[in-house]
């Protein structure tokens, strides 16, 4: 119990320290949106009402509070780019970008952990370390697949799956409510581009944990004892390398939200990866400051998550 409130008072004041290093720093950067919004045109008097109207005439403490109040309400403030609320314009998007990063962490853990396992190094039962042939294929395959960028393959994939197969449109974005079917089948192929390098790096991860402990004397020690290949993996190699595992597979998901963003670019996908670019070249302070947020609150909860799921897994382990 002190370990999760331990655990909870740290993501409290991190998301609290998130918040004020969010809030301020699009308030310190150059830039005025009122003046942005309005043009080269603007007149001093048009300026300054539209900046009593946003609110930014108004000391940062007073604005900070009444933001910070009005969040946690589910108030995001009102986009300068689009006129609408923030939480309104973010609805959909944050559902698209869930659902590639969701899509491709799973295509992630598909492939990594069956491919890892089967391919890692066995003993016999001299207790000799075995190799065969996928083995080295996999080592060749995993290290050629973690040395295209993303960016690249969802490329590659773009110009073999839609210009040239066709397979799906390129650009043709086909929203949930219209298809599910159609929605998924295009997701498939950018989620595809962000798990093969991710599904590498955990297979030659899953490969390098497994060969350390075969080197363990509790490995050769059940060897002696004449238990079965499949047995000693299963049962005894797999709970002592399940914490390096997820949290490997936590950093994974993590590096996924760039690998989102990027994309949303290539694929031109509506979600919120992208409106997030859009919205730091728009000056939109109020969705950039709620994304920024959002995005912290993910990853400090996926990071607390994962400490409590690990210390589930050894209660040895301490902050």
């Amino acid at each position: 119990m002190r370990f999760l409130v331990r655990k909870l008072a740290t993501l409290l004041v991190t998301l609290f320290l998130v918040s004020v290093l969010a809030f301020l720093a699009f308030q310190v950067i150059p830039g005025d949106p009122a003046a942005l919004l309005l043009g080269v045109d603007a007149t001093p008097e048009s300026l300054a009402a539209l900046r009593g109207s946003m609110g930014l005439d108004r000391p940062l403490p007073i604005r900070y509070v009444e933001w910070v109040g009005a969040f946690l309400f589910g108030d995001m403030g009102q986009s300068y780019e689009h006129g609408i609320p923030v939480r309104e314009l973010l609805e959909d998007r944050l559902i698209i970008s869930g659902s590639l990063m969701g899509l491709g962490f799973l295509m992630t853990v598909v492939i990594a952990l069956p491919v890892g396992l089967l391919s890692a190094p066995r003993r016999g039962r001299a207790g000799r370390c075995g190799h065969r042939p996928l083995q080295g294929a996999v080592m060749v395959v995993s290290q050629l697949v973690m040395a295209v960028p993303p960016l690249f393959l969802g490329l590659i994939l773009t110009f073999v799956f839609g210009m040239s197969l066709r397979l799906f449109t390129p650009s043709a974005f086909v929203p949930l409510h219209e298809s599910v079917s159609g929605y998924l089948f295009y997701m498939l192929f950018p989620a595809l581009a962000i798990a093969l390098p991710k599904a590498a790096m955990t297979v030659r991860l899953i490969r390098s944990a497994v060969r350390d402990e075969m080197g363990r004397e509790y490995v050769q020690t059940a060897v002696s004892r004449g238990e079965s290949e499949r047995g000693i993996l299963y049962r005894q190699i797999l709970p002592n390398i399940a914490v390096p595992t997820v949290t490997f597979l936590t950093l994974t998901l993590i590096m996924m939200i760039t690998d989102s963003i990027v994309m949303e670019q290539v694929f031109t996908i509506p979600g919120a990866g992208r409106l997030l670019v859009s919205a730091i070249g728009a000056r939109d302070y109020p969705t950039v400051q709620a994304l920024v947020v959002i995005i912290a609150a993910f990853v400090m909860t996926l990071h607390t998550v994962t400490d409590l799921i690990c210390r589930r897994i050894d209660p040895r382990i301490t902050l």
